[in-house]
């Protein structure tokens, strides 16, 4: 190889290894959600984006240990497929009654201000599910700004 096939390589490597960092950035996203005081078991939780046209983009974060009980999470699971690749290393134990969860998971830049939206999906063990109990946008406007639940869910807060 002659030198400047090699320094044009060289080259191109730096200049992707120092651009690369810049088109996939990311941000630290913490998610709170204060479950109601209600009777029964430990909720499950599917907490995930969903894009501009209602399609599941990406898991945020599953609690509940049982994989079994993951396909009572419906819209969650209908768009994850249930594929281990969408929940491994984004889950954790369920969350009891009157509890709080909270983690903090890092998503792409360029899904916020851009339409996308978090969505929380819950159940609990002989009570009802709830596909798509919380619902908001996903903006810097919204951080920090609490979104109440439809069910099991007191108040669901992101901050960046």
């Amino acid at each position: 190889m002659n030198k400047t096939v090699l320094s044009l390589c060289l080259s191109l490597c730096l200049t992707s290894a120092i651009a690369l960092p810049t088109l996939v950035q990311a941000k630290p996203l913490t998610l709170t959600t204060t479950l109601k005081n209600y009777n029964g078991d430990g909720a499950y939780m599917a907490i995930y984006v969903i894009d501009e046209k209602g399609q599941y983009n990406q898991t945020l974060w599953v609690a509940g240990e049982k994989v079994k009980y993951y396909r009572h999470l419906r819209d969650w699971a209908r768009g994850s497929g249930l594929k281990p690749s969408e929940f491994d290393g984004v889950s954790g134990a369920s969350v009891a009654s009157g509890r709080v969860l909270k983690v903090t998971v890092d998503i792409a830049d360029a899904l916020i201000d851009a339409g996308y939206e978090i969505r929380v999906d819950t159940a609990v063990e002989d009570a009802r599910e709830n596909p798509a109990e919380v619902r908001t946008p996903l903006t810097t406007k919204g951080a920090g700004k609490p979104t109440a639940g439809r069910g099991y869910v007191q108040s669901f807060i992101y901050d960046m």
